[in-house]
């Protein structure tokens, strides 16, 4: 079980953004946000967007720096993802 965050390549709001997920549950991942501050708006479905400018204080918490695709492989795997057709 743990948190992940993947590196900052989506430009947004004169920022890059990231994005941070659980690999065990959404319950774990609302928890690890209320605790980091982030916002509820910043939920999309299966992740967190965090500005860049964040991540560093989120490893310190404890969630681990992973590259997108195996952030992407991880949530897959963990039954949390969802697609792209079901966000509508």
């Amino acid at each position: 079980m743990a948190i992940l965050v993947d590196e900052p390549l989506w430009p947004n709001h004169g920022t890059m953004w990231a994005h941070l997920v659980s690999d065990a549950s959404l319950d774990e991942l609302h928890a690890f946000a209320r605790a980091a501050g982030i916002p509820a708006r910043g939920f999309d479905h299966d992740h967190y967007d965090v500005p860049a400018e964040r991540i560093d204080a989120l490893v310190a918490m404890g969630a681990q720096r992973v590259p997108p695709k195996e952030l992407v492989r991880r949530l897959i795997a963990s039954g949390l993802r969802v697609k792209e057709r079901d966000r509508r």
